[in-house]
């Protein structure tokens, strides 16, 4: 878990960094937020505290009920006040401003420090601004200039997009960076790899130019036009490993089974629903793998055919019976036609006692190189949960992967399956 300070500065793109938010905290990050005051007038601060569960500093001389703490720590006594802008910066892993308005990357080009938000960049580090403006103001001299500034400073700089712009009708680059992407240059850059190096960085990882398919998410077996047998994988654990893999450099392809997650734009994205829909994409998609990892959590039945329209109750009718009938067993026919060199890894969710030695029933059964498993019987690291921890079991030992965020244990398990590519 990293501390981090997010910086938000006037932007009507500000409301993307309440995503930002969420997801990092999601992936079991502590967030502190600083709101200046062009920013307080899109977003307010009793929104970031709801979803950092932390107080939001705005002024050089607010108090920090905290003393500099973050989520997870323990707080100050409070017989020492230190100075608010330094321990919250000094304390922190990292610093991200999204957005960094035109005005916010000037002043701090230049040193200024007449906010809290400028005053506390001067002391973190590393510092990440992500730009949101209009596109004339990106592309202005005295803009590029600062960034320019910045970037010789060792300050990392997110690329603002394409696309739409707030001003109606225009469009060009300044869009913020989704966060999605922000969250991930957060964790390359607290990791020490950069986006500029990491393919040169992780040239031994096995992973730089691989294709990595990842399954996510849990399927959906319909039972009329309204309601379906499922389950409760949420599909952050297959979304940590694809941000993982991509990070490493690998071509990630995402299998997404009813995940309401966002990936970085990187990454290629198929949305499906079913075991059956799963079945063929994971097929269309393994043809072409090096490394398949199958997070995704599958229906074991489906209803023996789908009503039409939506099934009515009857008048006096106390219970009702479906005929399940087995799903494909979607590792396994992978499995039976892979070709030399592919990597093939599955994923276990056992409740309860017995889980490891079921997982190493399934790798032996089912012809696997490694099977991840994990007791979601525990709430703390079950289903839609921040946090994981898992054994990895591969042909000749086990490895225990304490818990942690689920990116954590995405890269643990990356650590211990990339290598069987050799």
């Amino acid at each position: 878990m990293a501390r981090i300070l997010l910086g938000v500065s006037g932007s009507i793109a500000a409301y993307k960094s309440l995503e930002f938010v969420r997801l990092a905290t999601a992936a079991g990050h502590a967030v502190r937020v600083v709101l200046t005051e062009g920013g307080a007038r899109f977003i307010g601060p009793d929104s970031f505290a709801g979803l950092t569960g932390a107080p939001v500093l705005s002024g050089v001389f607010d108090e920090d009920p905290w003393n500099g703490a973050y989520p997870g720590d323990d707080t100050a006594d409070g017989s020492h006040r230190p100075i608010g802008h330094l321990a919250l910066a000094e304390r922190a892993d990292l610093m991200l401003v999204a957005p960094a308005s035109a005005n916010a990357i000037a002043r701090l080009a230049h040193g200024l420090a007449d906010d809290l938000l400028t005053t506390a960049a001067l002391v973190a580090e590393p510092l990440i601004l992500a730009p949101a403006m209009n596109d004339r103001m990106w592309r202005h001299a005295a803009t590029q200039a600062n960034v320019a500034l910045l970037r010789g400073r060792g300050v990392v700089i997110a690329e603002p997009g394409e696309g739409r712009l707030a001003s109606k009708g225009e469009a060009g680059q300044g869009r913020l960076a989704e966060p999605a992407e922000l969250l991930a240059l957060v964790e390359q850059t607290l990791s020490g790899v950069g986006i500029a190096d990491r393919a040169t960085a992780l040239l031994g990882d096995g992973l730089v130019g691989r294709h990595v398919v990842v399954s996510a998410g849990g399927t959906r077996e319909a039972i009329d036009a309204v309601r379906f047998i499922g389950n409760r994988s949420s599909g952050r654990m297959g979304v940590a490993l694809a941000e993982a893999a991509a990070a490493r450099g690998a071509r990630v392809t995402l299998l997404a089974a009813n995940v309401g997650l966002a990936a970085s734009p990187e990454i290629t994205r198929i949305d499906v629903e079913s075991a059956e829909q799963l079945q063929q994409a994971s097929e269309a998609a393994f043809a072409t793998a090096d490394l398949f990892i199958s997070a995704a959590a599958v229906a074991d039945f489906r209803p023996d055919g789908v009503a039409d329209g939506k099934m009515k109750k009857q008048a006096g009718e106390e219970q009702r019976s479906l005929t399940l009938v087995r799903t494909p067993d979607v590792i396994a026919g992978l499995s039976a036609q892979r070709r030399p060199g592919q990597v093939l890894v599955g994923f276990a969710a056992e409740h309860g006692a017995g889980a490891l030695d079921y997982g190493r029933d399934k790798l032996t059964r089912k012809g696997l190189d490694a099977i991840v498993v994990n007791d979601v019987s525990d709430t703390a690291i079950g289903f839609d949960s921040a946090e994981n921890e898992v054994v990895i079991v591969l042909a000749d030992r086990e490895v225990p992967v304490p818990r942690g965020s689920k990116r954590a244990v995405a890269d643990a398990i990356l650590d211990e399956v990339a290598p069987l590519l050799g």
